[in-house]
């Protein structure tokens, strides 16, 4: 789809290079990356985690020839252009000239011959991106399996070996809750009927030393 196509593009290396990866922006229409956009790939700014400070500016340019075929699959920057498009598109950039330094296409590279030199600088942008791509698939798997266990892991070394034990002495002695509801449910019926038998006995009392006062007063009045 991008036989024959000369694209011009920016690379903006951060000071940090190379620990960090550099930013790769296209300035040349071409069906696969937006014009003056930054792309977002494995070996761009986009994802310093997967950056290998290993890498030079040819392995990132390499790896852009490797990704070009690829799909965008919705990534920032990308697009998804027809073949005919972006057929047409590398033809036309040949006649590129770009704004902002002057450079035309006609004249910034050696003419293009069918050499093998070629051909293994395909194959190895291929495998490059390859690579790049598996790379970052089994990172992105790794972190996503390591935050799935993460919380089993952490409860069971955030313990030491004493508390554990007396967590486990502890879950052991601690009745559940409706044993807990059985145990009780004696208690308060034995509480209610001492209750009751309490205030039975001081109605008795009461009644007992009414009636005595009754009976001496009768008794007072008697001997009036």
């Amino acid at each position: 789809d991008f036989d024959g196509g000369i694209y011009h593009g920016r690379i903006v290396l951060p000071p940090e290079y190379p620990m960090k990866p550099p930013s790769i922006i296209l300035l040349t229409a071409n069906g696969r990356f937006e014009v003056g956009k930054k792309i977002c790939l494995s070996i761009s700014g986009h994802h310093p985690e997967t950056w290998q400070p290993s890498w030079s500016i040819r392995t990132a340019l390499l790896a852009i020839i490797g990704f070009m075929p690829t799909k965008g699959e919705g990534a920032i920057g990308s697009l998804d252009y027809t073949p005919e498009e972006r057929r047409a598109l590398a033809k036309k950039s040949q006649d590129f000239c770009c704004e902002m330094c002057g450079t035309s296409m006609k004249t910034a590279l050696l003419p293009l011959t069918s050499g093998s030199g070629s051909s293994q600088a395909d194959k190895e942008a291929k495998e490059l991106a390859r690579q790049i791509s598996f790379k970052s698939e089994t990172q992105n798997s790794s972190a996503a399996s390591s935050q799935e266990r993460a919380p089993s892991v952490s409860t069971n070394t955030s313990l030491s070996p004493r508390q554990r034990r007396a967590q486990q002495q502890s879950q052991r002695r601690a009745p559940s809750s409706t044993d807990f509801n059985r145990v009780q449910q004696p208690r308060v019926n034995a509480n209610h009927t001492g209750s009751t038998v309490l205030i039975v006995l001081l109605t008795f009392a009461l009644a007992a030393l009414i009636f005595r006062r009754i009976c001496l007063a009768n008794e007072y009045i008697f001997e009036l």
